[in-house]
């Protein structure tokens, strides 16, 4: 689709919503049942689309993920709109004003048109997850998803054309031309997911028309394994994050800080974790492949290059078997031991199934670590120490934290989720999506009579005022 009928479809969407008003929660609710209606009705189309895009994806890992972790948010919010509707009533300033009748309070009101820039990762849950707070906020969206994960893309195209008219719901699709050219659109707000550099450029044609942004980033998302963490148990679940989707989550845990006395005890419990999950990796269903070649060398050269500078490079697959010649792209979950910070591995963002194992000697240490990079999109703690474990919440700054397992806070509906700083901006998910898709209207109802000290504060200005504006000045 060209800009201009990018615009036009804009332009109708706008003209739509205050042709129609303030939906009521009965629409909302519709719109929402329809999205829901939408997965589960294609739910084997989509296993199809995005086994296609990636060559090789788990359905029961789309199922899981893209599916039901689409549906779940969806109904959340079906059964809660109506309460996060209420206007909230707030205390008057001064407080005397509200005992002679005044009132203030925060109404919900929908911003409008909401655009959702997806990414390929997750195409189909990070359309469907902010949309459950953009509908029930009672707006309309337009949908640019990601142009790698093309068949995705087209289905998602028929799917909602299937269930909504263009001026509720609609999705524009193409290349990179048309995602700069979507960013740039006069939308009521924006939401994008991806990475952080494209970012920019997303917020930098969003500021043309002053649009208000929700980025959802990423960065490199440490885990800090104490000294009290079960090591099988530790490994299990880290490593299960790390090769969900082949580690190309945004939330995938980057790498981790062991005390130096348990690094070969992680490495053994990794190696029995993997082997457990995946007994094959070439011809298994279960492991996902990298989405396209363009990622797939840049993983690889992350290897090399940290070879190369003499890291340890552990890869955790069954013996034997070799996956240099293959029908798709995967890459066995690989560790890589004591790295150093001039390598690429520990310098961007994986998004693959490689995990830098980097030792310390003190939990100082490791908090230092994490607090002298970028902060990151989530943390994880794995320990029993209760001191230890308030001390890396209170001393680390990140946009959420899973304490005893890794990813799971974004599962929460009742948790925000979003970064910090390069890690994103704004939070969604739940009520904090409702309220991030809200234009918060502040109401202020004054008294009817109009009373002595409202009369003061008009001039002419006599001891009355003077009197109050003493009382204001004192510590």
């Amino acid at each position: 689709m060209d800009t201009p009928a990018m615009l036009a479809l804009l332009e109708r969407q706008k003209a739509a919503q205050l042709r129609d008003g303030t939906p009521s929660a009965e629409t909302r609710i519709a719109r929402i049942e329809r999205c829901i209606g939408l997965l589960i009705d294609n739910r084997a189309a989509i296993e199809e689309a995005l086994n296609a895009d990636f060559g090789s994806r788990s359905r029961e890992a789309t199922a899981f993920t893209d599916i039901a972790g689409s549906i779940g948010p969806l109904k959340h919010a079906k059964e809660n709109l109506r309460r996060w509707m209420r206007p909230e009533k707030r205390k008057t300033t001064p407080a005397l004003l509200g005992l002679f009748g005044a009132k203030a309070e925060v109404r919900f009101q929908p911003k409008g048109v909401v655009g959702v820039i997806s990414p390929w990762n997750f195409p189909v849950n990070l359309t469907f997850a902010p949309l459950a707070g953009v509908l029930a906020a009672g707006n309309r969206a337009m949908i640019k998803p990601s142009e790698l994960t093309p068949a995705t893309s087209e289905l998602l195209k028929i799917m909602f054309a299937s269930a909504f008219p263009e001026e509720e719901i609609a999705v524009v699709t193409g290349g990179p031309e048309v995602g700069q050219a979507f960013a740039g659109l006069a939308f009521d707000h924006l939401i994008f997911t991806g990475g952080t550099a494209i970012a920019k450029h997303v917020m930098r044609a969003a500021a043309e028309n002053l649009v208000p942004v929700t980025l959802e980033l990423g960065g490199k998302s440490p885990v800090i394994l104490s000294k009290s963490a079960d090591l099988d148990v530790a490994a299990a679940r880290i490593m299960n994050g790390k090769t969900l989707n082949a580690g190309q989550i945004c939330l995938a845990p980057d790498y981790v800080l062991a005390p130096r006395d348990k690094m070969d005890g992680f490495v053994e419990a990794a190696r029995r974790s993997v082997a457990t999950m995946f007994p094959t990796i070439r011809d298994n269903p279960d492991y996902t492949a990298i989405v396209a070649q363009r990622h797939y060398d840049r993983i690889q050269d992350y290897v090399a290059d940290a070879r190369a500078k003499g890291a340890t490079v552990v890869e955790l697959k069954p013996q034997g078997e070799d996956l240099s010649q293959q029908e798709h792209r995967k890459i066995a979950p690989t560790l890589i031991l004591d790295p150093t910070d001039d390598m690429k591995v520990m310098q961007e963002e994986i998004f693959g199934p490689l995990l830098p194992v980097k030792s310390y000697v003190s939990v100082d240490e490791a908090i230092g670590y994490v607090n002298a990079r970028d902060r990151p999109l989530g943390l994880y703690y794995f320990g029993d120490d209760a001191g230890e474990r308030e001390k890396v919440l209170s001393s680390t700054t990140s946009g959420g934290v899973t304490v005893n397992d890794v990813i799971f806070h974004v599962a929460q509906e009742e948790l925000p989720f979003g970064g910090v700083g390069p890690s994103g901006m704004g939070s969604y998910h739940g009520h904090d999506g409702f309220r991030e898709f809200s234009h918060r209207k502040a109401v202020y109802t004054q008294i009817k009579k109009d009373i002595g000290p409202l009369k003061q504060l008009r001039p002419p200005f006599g001891p009355g005022i003077r009197k109050y504006l003493e009382s204001q000045m004192r510590a």
